[in-house]
């Protein structure tokens, strides 16, 4: 039963990291790449603010539930929940390296910026970080389907 909750917790958590690379793919990347440079630093700059902490929280839940999940269905190696768990935290992993080595940097750059003072180049940086959230959004995606495929097809 406990495993069940776990990845209940997980799926939950899981699906607030994803959500974000969905917007992204239904829209937000288009809005971004559509802006004029006041108003994208704008966005960047309150995106980052509302993200710091209270994403964080959501990735070291998921985080901690994944890494539980993955776990407790260690017992059967060969098994399609573990499997399922193992690829969705190395997914998770990866879309945590991608946004603190990639991202993070990129996000403390455009934040030192203001809405009259930026480089010429600043769509060099948008694109960059657009370019970086897209294989986060791959790795989240494909992480986030491994585990459903765990929950749906798992005994």
């Amino acid at each position: 039963m406990e495993i069940k909750v776990i990845m209940l917790i997980n799926l939950l958590a899981y699906s607030l990291i994803v959500s974000q690379s969905f917007l992204y793919i239904i829209a937000l990347r288009n809005v971004q790449t559509s802006m004029q440079p006041a108003s994208y630093i704008e966005l960047r700059k309150l995106l980052d603010k509302n993200f710091q902490v209270k994403f964080r929280i959501v990735v070291y839940v998921t985080l901690l539930t994944c890494t539980v999940l993955t776990i407790l269905s260690s017992m059967h190696l060969l098994g399609l929940l573990f499997i399922t768990s193992a690829l969705g935290l190395v997914g998770l992993v990866l879309e945590i390296i991608l946004a603190v080595k990639g991202n993070v940097p990129i996000n403390r750059v455009i934040n030192s910026w203001s809405a009259d003072q930026y480089p010429a180049n600043w769509q060099d940086y948008r694109n960059r970080w657009l370019s970086i959230f897209a294989k986060r959004q791959a790795v989240s995606i494909l992480g986030f389907l491994s585990l459903l495929v765990g929950a749906v097809f798992a005994s």
